[in-house]
Order: C-alpha cells, then sequence, then structure tokens
C-alpha cells in the first residue's frame, strides 16, 4: 500500500515539473502573457474607429472636447456619415483641408467625442493622413 502511495506522489510530482516546464516553452498557451508581451502595442488597429485610440495621444488622457474653429459641426451630431448633403461635405473639406496635419487624429478624435460622424466621401483621405502621422512618430 505504501508503495502504491509512493508511487502516485511520485507520479504527481513529475507531472507537475513537466506542467511547469511546458508553461517556460510556450506561455501563450497557457494564458499567462510574458512581461514582453504585456509591453508590446498591437501593430494593427482594431479597425473600429476612423482613428486608431490606441495611437491616440487624446484616447486615454482626457476626455474634454477640443474645438479647431469647427463648432458649425455641432449642428450634425449624431447625423450618420452617409447622410450630409454635398454643401455639408464641403463644409468638412474646408475644415480638413486648414488642419495640419499633425492636428488630423486630434479632430477626428474630438469629431468621436462630441458624436459627429465623418462624411465617408472624407475617410479615405483622413486614414492616410493619420497613418502618415502614425508612421512618422515611430
Amino acid at each position: 500500500m505504501i508503495i502504491l502511495v509512493v508511487a502516485i506522489l511520485l507520479l504527481g510530482v513529475v507531472t507537475y515539473l513537466f506542467h511547469i516546464r511546458d508553461q517556460k516553452k510556450h506561455p501563450r498557451e497557457t494564458g499567462q502573457p510574458d512581461l514582453e508581451e504585456k509591453q508590446e502595442t498591437p501593430q494593427e488597429c482594431c479597425g473600429q474607429h476612423l482613428v486608431c485610440e490606441r495611437d491616440s495621444l487624446l484616447a486615454g488622457v482626457s476626455k474634454e472636447i477640443e474645438y479647431y474653429d469647427d463648432e458649425e459641426l455641432d449642428a450634425w451630431k449624431e447625423t450618420p456619415s452617409d447622410a450630409y448633403t454635398p454643401q455639408q461635405v464641403e463644409l468638412f473639406q474646408e475644415i480638413f483641408y486648414t488642419l495640419h496635419p499633425e492636428d488630423v487624429p486630434g479632430w477626428v478624435r474630438s469629431l468621436q467625442l462630441r458624436q459627429i460622424e465623418v462624411p465617408e466621401s472624407l475617410r479615405d483621405e483622413i486614414l492616410l493622413v493619420v497613418n502618415e502621422q502614425r508612421n512618422s512618430h515611430k
């Protein structure tokens, strides 16, 4: 009987040691991220937002709305991005084209905080500028 108990305990210890060794080799499979993994930020944006909040300087720091001489855009709060008239789109373009490239991510973040959607026709241009800004800061 004692031999059986010792054999079971020995089997448990050996199994535990193999488990520890496997955790060190494959930390991702265990669900416990490495320290290096915690410090790294994902290279790709989630795609859920026009400007990736991970790269926005305003995202976690402040929820205060900053205006870029665009107070008139507040009239279109909660307007869907495909419901703008050509004149309204023109106003968005006018403001966008007068911004410095480094101000574009902050402007888009400001619009998000104010619940103003950017017209669909402008999104590609804005994303281009934001991506250039992101790449220039790396």
